[in-house]
């Protein structure tokens, strides 16, 4: 229920911050499950996003407020998603030439490589400030300005997504949980970009 207050009266400081750690965690795991749909995953972070924007906000909502969320977000978002894919198999073409030894392989796959990082960020940024009534076509270009505007946030997002995979290398299982704090960095980067 919205404007339903999550923090209990009384509760510590330490309390409410180890909680929403927990809820980052909790929804790392929504936000796995909801990618496995492989085109899914923008709303899936954009679900996600949403729900740790309402935690965070001392507001209610559970497993069906992003249930709710990612079935709206998922209509444009699919796209998004097989774009992203897109983007993938042409870094993966580039690292390709690199191997081969193709005269200027090194420089086209190192440039393939940042636009795709750069992509990502610019995607996590566009899903931690969806709303049921954004358009991703409207989301992503602004994500993308903000991600050149503000190297200091992307670079912030950048260090949340090396530490899944520093996560998934030690453990596997580990870097399920983890994409929930991806998803809290990418909702706390945007919350100071927006009062700078």
């Amino acid at each position: 229920m919205a404007g339903t207050r999550v923090r209990a009266r009384g509760e510590s400081a330490f309390a409410e911050r180890f909680g929403v750690f927990a809820e980052c965690l909790l929804t790392g795991v929504w936000i796995a499950v909801a990618s496995l749909g492989v085109v899914t995953y923008p709303a899936a972070f954009a679900a996600g996003a949403r729900h740790l924007r309402r935690r965070t906000a001392h507001e209610g909502g559970g497993w069906r407020e992003f249930v709710a969320d990612f079935r709206t977000a998922v209509r444009g978002g699919w796209l998004a998603g097989l774009a992203g894919w897109a983007a993938v198999a042409a870094v993966w073409v580039d690292v390709q030439a690199v191997r081969a030894g193709i005269p200027g392989g090194p420089l086209v796959g190192a440039v393939g490589v940042l636009a795709l990082i750069g992509l990502v960020v610019a995607g996590l940024r566009a899903a931690a400030v969806w709303e049921p009534d954004a358009r991703w076509r409207t989301l992503l270009p602004a994500a993308w300005r903000r991600t050149v505007l503000d190297p200091a946030g992307s670079f912030l997002i950048i260090a949340g997504l090396a530490v899944v995979a520093v996560s998934a290398w030690f453990t596997a299982p580990l870097a399920v949980p983890v994409l929930g704090a991806v998803a809290a960095a990418a909702v706390a980067v945007e919350e100071r970009y927006r009062h700078r």
